[in-house]
């Protein structure tokens, strides 16, 4: 799977309200159109709350 770049992944989670799960930024990603390396990537993510974008990119990262 290849990682994809921090600015896809919070262009595919503009918008977004936090603190989200992880089953609320998949579901955001999938209805803002996000392709299936970026929801890959959000679907490997530890299941906990996240309170910012730059934590889902962090934790991105790591996947």
């Amino acid at each position: 799977m290849s990682r994809p770049e921090f600015i896809e992944v919070q262009k595919a989670l503009s918008g977004m309200s936090y603190p989200a799960t992880k089953d609320q930024l998949i579901r955001h990603a999938q209805e803002h159109g996000a392709g299936e390396d970026i929801l890959n990537a959000l679907r490997a993510l530890p299941e906990k709350q996240y309170d910012g974008p730059n934590e889902v990119s962090a934790a991105v990262a790591h996947v």
